[in-house]
């Protein structure tokens, strides 16, 4: 029965795009066949895995990789397909026949940060069984030493830039997709900072930033940002026409309909469609992403299901949701970043680049968590968006000696475009970008 069992897995995932440093994929995969969370926890990189022992499956995933499942039923038994995309896992089904089984809401987003257990046991399969792997220490730092907190943090996001440009960026110009914002202004300084010590060329570096219709603040505020450190020669703006930008097609990509998530991809789909343009043979692009989540600065006051206390009291909300054993936590997406950051990988994917944000990494979010955020904001809203630029600008100054501008927070949807055309290209109600995705299958 066992190898009946194994026949009915298909794995149509990516090993190759996974990137692990301390060791092959064949151990990173018997780590996780084992179960130890202990030992996932030690791969050291941006990885999606799947384990086969008889009719125990196992997956395992960071922020920056996907993986999807859905079973069907065959007349002989289950048969599980694992994939990036729902979208991959329909034109299988399809193939063999069994597309009536499906609806995109059947399929299920393995979670970051867990491993994903599932029994092919035949019908009824049992539910998925969640173990984490990936569990930071909270409040492990003094609230006295802010200046610390930042060294320590950037020189871990330092550590991972480096380890990326030895190990996958070691040749070809890095893109980096930049609004001037604390986040893609400290990649930007770091992997030029990198490249130096590295005695690489920083010419290699770019900073790509989306100006649409001449509209948007970012185009303004990356200018400033990149002449205040008199490196202006690396900024390379893209200006496109309004009709660069398709809400329709990032819903189709992205595989969501969460408004924020389709605006921040139609704006990132413009940015790189753009970029390919210019240059058909560009791998590599480096992201901001998840800086965001990681420091907690979202605006509170913006989201009616949130306070600041929920923000500040659970584990890696803004990663994860309210997570897997919540009411609130959604099968067929995830929650947080672990969803979300669809709206940074797909498009990338699609147009061949090898996307790559080092926020996103367990080692820098171990940092993180570990910022006793209650202590040193007293539950204050303005302080606590207020830290983010105090912690990373001292962190890049301990780091690199260099002194980073740091400006308001503004969403990227928001930075590239006139709130005119803001407006008129994005449907303000969820149900529209829900029903454009359903149309996808109907």
């Amino acid at each position: 029965m066992k190898s009946q069992y194994v026949e009915r897995i298909i794995d149509l995932t990516s090993p190759e795009k996974n990137v692990i440093y301390n060791m092959t994929h064949e151990e990173a995969v018997n780590a996780l066949r084992s179960g130890d969370v202990e030992a996932v926890r030690r791969i050291d990189g941006q990885f999606s895995l799947v384990s086969v022992d008889g009719k125990t499956i196992r997956m395992a995933r960071s922020i920056g990789r996907p993986i999807r499942y859905f079973i069907a039923k065959r007349p002989d038994g289950p048969n599980l397909i694992i994939a990036e995309r729902i979208d991959e896992i329909f034109d299988y089904l399809k193939k063999e026949g069994l597309e009536n089984q499906f609806h995109p809401s059947y399929t299920r987003m393995a979670p970051a940060h867990y491993i994903t257990r599932i029994e092919l046991l035949g019908c009824p399969d049992p539910n998925p069984v969640y173990e984490r792997f990936f569990k930071p220490q909270r409040n492990k730092y003094s609230p006295e030493d802010p200046a610390k907190i930042g060294e320590h943090y950037i020189g871990t996001l330092y550590l991972e830039i480096r380890k990326w440009l030895q190990h996958s960026a070691k040749t070809g110009p890095i893109g980096v997709t930049f609004s001037a914002g604390i986040d893609s202004g400290a990649v930007f300084i770091l992997t030029y900072y990198a490249l130096r010590e590295l005695g690489e060329n920083p010419s290699r570096l770019k900073a790509f930033t989306l100006s649409v219709d001449g509209g948007g603040e970012d185009l303004i505020q990356a200018r400033k940002f990149l002449e205040a450190l008199t490196l202006e020669l690396f900024m390379e703006p893209v200006e496109l026409d309004y009709s660069a930008l398709d809400w329709k097609k990032a819903v189709k990509m992205v595989e969501d309909y969460k408004p924020l998530d389709i605006q921040s991809a139609t704006m990132n789909l413009s940015l790189l469609q753009g970029i390919r343009s210019r240059y058909p043979e560009w791998k590599h692009i480096f992201y901001g992403e998840g800086g965001d989540e990681n420091l907690k600065d979202y605006p509170i006051e913006e989201n009616p299901e949130l306070t600041i206390k929920s923000v500040l009291n659970n584990m890696m909300l803004y990663h994860e949701g309210w997570g897997v054993d919540s009411i609130k936590h959604s099968l067929t997406y995830s929650g947080g970043l672990s969803r979300g950051y669809m709206r940074t990988y797909a498009p990338g994917d699609s147009l061949g680049f090898e996307v790559f944000s080092p926020y996103t990494l367990p080692n820098v979010i171990e940092i993180s968590e570990g910022i006793p955020y209650i202590e040193m904001t007293g539950w204050d809203h303005q302080k606590l968006y207020d830290l983010k630029g105090e912690i990373v600008s001292r962190g890049i100054k301990a780091v690199t000696g260099i002194d980073m501008p740091v400006f308001p927070k503004r969403r990227f949807q928001h930075g590239a475009v006139s709130s005119d055309i803001f407006r008129k290209h994005f449907p303000e109600k969820e149900i529209i970008y829900r029903k454009e995705f359903l149309s996808l299958y109907e």
